[in-house]
């Protein structure tokens, strides 16, 4: 299941610059360990949910995990061999645009080099390039 947000106030968005640096959501507040973006890019929806179904296999039920970023922002496409004009395309999906130093997932109660494993096959289902980060690490 896609996730979206209930409502929106708009169906369609502008896409906007992706550029400039996290100020906001770039520390560990909940957990130990977490997933940090270190280039700037929009991340959609069945990519989180893809990266949380490989965290929920792999740590088997251990440990807790905190998803900091929700895909709140509508992408449209217009379908192939369309002509120039007739308005703005459909809905296609949702997304989260992402600047650089974001920490997107972060876990706790497992040890190290286990969270470390878990986040390096996270780290394939997203579309930006990513650091794995600890609590005594800061950066």
């Amino acid at each position: 299941m896609a996730i979206m947000p209930r409502r929106v106030k708009y169906r369609k968005m502008q896409r906007g610059k992706l550029r400039g640096i996290a100020t906001r959501g770039n520390t560990l507040t909940f957990g130990e360990f977490g997933l940090k973006a270190i280039e700037n890019g929009m991340i959609k929806s069945n990519h989180i949910e893809a990266s949380r179904v490989v965290i929920a296999r792999k740590s088997h039920g251990a440990g807790k995990l905190w998803i900091n970023i929700f895909p709140s922002k509508p992408v449209t496409k217009k379908p192939p061999e369309t002509r120039m004009g007739k308005g703005k395309g459909e809905l296609h999906h949702w997304a989260c645009p992402i600047r650089r130093g974001k920490v997107i997932f972060e876990m706790a109660g497992i040890p190290e080099a286990f969270a470390k494993q878990i986040f390096r096959l996270v780290a394939f289902k997203l579309p930006v390039k990513t650091r794995f980060i600890t609590r005594e690490s800061g950066f």
